[in-house]
């Protein structure tokens, strides 16, 4: 077993695990058992959180939304072991076609009421730890922009709005700590300054894509991070599997994510091919598999207080919390930056 190590997340009393258990593929890649015998294993090796959405699984559909969250609810049923570990879920945002989502998802006090309320009854308990949003409400360059250009679309809730709804759901007792994903450093900014001015829950963290193939938080996300002490949950870490080296020379394994599904092509262009090959032969040369140095390349960052796995097998999971392990020398890391530097951020 891997000694678990854990950061405090932001301001709260939360104290998390330096890997987290990503759950996105359950109910489409993975079953309720698969998924059960997953959340015992993260248990057995110190893994005290876990990240969920009302969305997942992914890619999502109406036929299946919400899956992932009763999977977890019929294991904390089975086993009684709530007060053992650290919840986080999703509400999901407006935009990527999900009006099936209380009829079009926005941010407003009725919908969050709605979306926690339907989130407890499928996880089957009364509080969730750290409740998120799941991007934005405005149009932003999150989902695989960089570059950023306005929109003058009308937006339906004012993060003040926003911000005041969640608070309820803090005096309530529903959630106890809010949090963000897939946020721009206006957006940051934002948040901070209302729950100041107007004296409201501040957001403990930052869910956000981070990886040795998109490194785009370091660019305006990660001062921020360090100076508001709001850390990131970074999602992604292997790119959606491209890091495994498991999609090398054009392979297409049987039943992996970007085999099954097109959705996912931001982490599917030839420049990040080549940037996860010349990773792949350097942790190969420094005797680590690509997962191990992939990963333990974003736990060392000072930023971050939890990174996210997912694994459709336990196996994989195995591999995955065995990172923890690692320590990448100076040289190493010199030497993945001599890679970032031919391949800035190929996959954001």
């Amino acid at each position: 077993m891997s000694a678990m190590r854990y950061h405090q997340l932001g301001h709260s009393d939360l104290s998390i695990s330096a890997i987290g258990l990503g759950t996105m593929t359950w109910g489409e890649q993975n079953s309720e058992t698969e998924a059960h015998a997953q959340l015992d294993y993260a248990l057995s090796q110190g893994i005290n959180f876990i990240d969920s959405a009302e969305m997942y699984p992914v890619p999502p559909k109406q036929t299946t939304q919400g899956s992932t969250e009763r999977y977890i609810g019929t294991w904390i049923n089975k086993r009684n072991k709530r007060d053992d570990f650290i919840l986080a879920t999703k509400a999901a945002g407006p935009g990527r076609d999900m009006d099936y989502l209380r009829g079009g998802p926005l941010f407003n006090a009725p919908q969050l009421n709605q979306a926690v309320d339907d989130s407890l009854r499928r996880l089957q308990t009364d509080y969730i730890d750290l409740y998120q949003l799941h991007w934005p409400e405005r149009p932003a360059n999150y989902f695989g922009k960089l570059g950023y250009a306005h929109k003058d679309t009308p937006i339906s809730t004012s993060i003040l709005e926003t911000l005041q709804a969640l608070a309820t759901l803090v005096q309530t007792g529903k959630i106890r700590y809010i949090g963000i994903s897939n946020e721009t450093p206006w957006g940051v900014m934002q948040y901070l300054q209302l729950a100041q001015q107007h004296n409201l829950p501040k957001i403990v963290s930052i869910q956000n894509p981070y990886n040795l193939i998109n490194r785009s938080f370091e660019i305006g996300l990660a001062e921020m991070s360090h100076r508001e002490n709001l850390p990131l949950l970074a999602y992604s870490p292997l790119a959606f599997g491209l890091l495994s080296g498991k999609y090398a020379q054009g392979k297409k394994p049987a039943n992996a994510r970007l085999t099954l599904f097109n959705r996912f092509q931001r982490y599917n262009n030839a420049q990040g091919h080549e940037a996860a090959a010349a990773y792949t032969a350097l942790a190969q040369e420094n005797n680590l598999t690509p997962v191990q140095m992939a990963l333990a390349y974003v736990i060392s960052r000072p930023f971050v207080a939890s990174t996210l796995v997912g694994a459709t097998a336990l196996t994989q999971l195995a591999e995955n919390i065995s990172s923890l392990n690692v320590v990448l020398s100076t040289e190493l890391l010199n030497a993945i930056d001599t890679i970032h530097i031919r391949y800035p951020n190929p996959c954001p």
